[in-house]
């Protein structure tokens, strides 16, 4: 299996115009793609949107055209096209009208190099070039988390305004010693929230809470800050069509850095997220993980606010994250319908009016336990493509582990001032710092290897 690693990169000011040239020069390439594909729509031609057809146009230009980029980088933005113009196509005969052709001109595209292109020496990474041109040895911020003999490839990109390499290897699945791997005979089921990020029931009354109150957080004040700097430069911003001053550019590099550290911020937590729910799993020997799927909801509207949570919550990433972190620990991910199953009492079967907090009550046979955990518990005993019935009872776990997701976020407020801490110097704690909504009777540590029990503020 394939992972990632994204390492940031200190260059030179020498080295980031290159590398910034090498970023130009692949969206040359992009754009010229989608000129000769504009061209031949106009003809009514077909289309060029084979691998093969693509890079038959492009050895036609001849060597020097998109200045240090070398051939296979160029061919790396062709193979990128291509992939998406075939999604695309398959989208739309799958009957999604909403899939559109890459037709959007890009400044700056990704580039990528594979094995044997590239030379990976401890921290100092020689990106290929043109022939004729100077070698171009970068560093690397950190060290590779893979051995050197696992990269396959290595991808050149920008993000906020900085250099990033993506490097990727092939690593083996885990292997574990007999009697103390996961068994495919243990089955946990994992509820997907916005306040709780993962909630797993597993066998054996075991039950796992993941806080993401840290990340909604994180979302809540990036797009405050957000709000509060656009209307300050709003006065001063260029009108439609005319030249930004200087102040104008820096302010929007500034915009740039925020907006990727807002990014890596929440992509990190994600990823902690992911890992506590692995790296559980793992304790407790499961082998199979049925996952709710609730991307259906992203159909429905349900006004202006709830909408941008859902956008927020990024399912998607959730779930492929997810996937990705149990399948190298050797676990089997299964999306599964979760129709109802936080508003089902798993007791009597009724229908649970929505319950206000985290607790689920059941009006008619006096039921109470945590909606999420209820969810993941019911989400167990579903089968994949089973439809939405609960074919067995429903065992509610017993122990509950509390684990908070972005530890790196600021939700202490070091490093960034809470905007709804009120004035006098008065402070109140922030979200995702404080315990979970009516705790299940477990401990929750506030600090990695704490056992403190969460307080509210206040309370002795």
């Amino acid at each position: 299996m394939h992972r990632t690693a994204r390492v940031a990169l200190r260059v030179t000011p020498a080295q980031r115009r290159r590398c910034f040239g090498l970023l130009r020069s692949a969206g040359d390439v992009w754009a010229c793609v989608l000129e000769v594909n504009a061209w031949r729509r106009r003809r009514r031609d077909a289309p060029l949107a084979g691998y093969q057809d693509l890079y038959r146009e492009l050895s036609a230009s001849g060597p020097g055209t998109f200045a240090e980029l070398d051939s296979t980088g160029a061919r790396s933005v062709l193979r990128r096209f291509s992939d998406a113009w075939f999604a695309a196509a398959k989208r739309r005969k799958a009957g999604d009208l909403s899939a559109r052709f890459p037709r959007r001109r890009r400044g700056l595209m990704p580039v990528r190099w594979y094995h044997g292109t590239f030379t990976l020496d401890g921290r100092r990474v020689r990106i290929p070039t043109a022939k004729r041109t100077p070698a171009l040895w970068v560093r690397l911020a950190r060290e590779v988390p893979y051995p050197v003999e696992q990269v396959r490839s290595i991808t050149l990109l920008c993000e906020g305004g900085r250099l990033f390499l993506d490097v990727t290897a092939e690593v083996p699945v885990a292997v574990y010693p007999s009697g103390e791997g996961p068994d495919p005979g243990r089955v946990a089921g994992v509820d997907v929230g916005i306040i709780h990020p993962y909630a797993v029931a597993g066998p054996g009354g075991e039950a796992l809470l993941v806080s993401g109150r840290a990340i909604r957080a994180e979302h809540r004040m990036h797009l405050a800050d957000t709000k509060a700097r656009r209307r300050a430069v709003a006065r001063r911003a260029p009108k439609p069509g005319q030249r930004g001053s200087r102040r104008w550019r820096q302010y929007r590099a500034r915009a740039r850095r925020v907006e990727g550290r807002h990014r890596r911020r929440v992509q990190q937590a994600q990823h902690e997220a992911a890992r506590t729910v692995v790296a559980w799993a793992v304790d407790q020997r499961v082998g199979v993980l049925h996952v709710g799927d609730p991307r259906g909801v992203l159909d429905v509207s349900a006004g202006r606010r709830h909408n941008l949570r859902l956008r927020q919550w990024q399912i998607g990433r959730l779930l492929q994250i997810l996937t990705d972190k149990a399948t190298l620990a050797g676990i089997t991910v299964h999306l599964v319908d979760e129709r109802g199953t936080s508003s089902t009492c798993p007791t009597c079967r009724r229908r649970v009016p929505k319950p206000r907090g985290r607790t689920l009550t059941c009006p008619h046979c006096q039921f109470s336990g945590h909606r999420d955990l209820v969810a993941a518990a019911s989400i167990a005993t579903r089968t994949p493509g089973g439809g939405s019935t609960t074919p067995t009872a429903v065992t509610l776990p017993e122990v509950v582990t509390h684990r908070r997701a972005g530890w790196h976020l600021p939700g202490t407020g070091r490093s960034r001032r809470d905007p709804r801490r009120p004035p006098g110097g008065v402070r109140v704690q922030m979200a995702g710092c404080g315990p979970p909504h009516q705790p299940v009777g477990s401990r929750s540590p506030i600090r990695r290897g704490s056992t403190t029990t969460h307080r509210k503020p206040g309370e002795r």
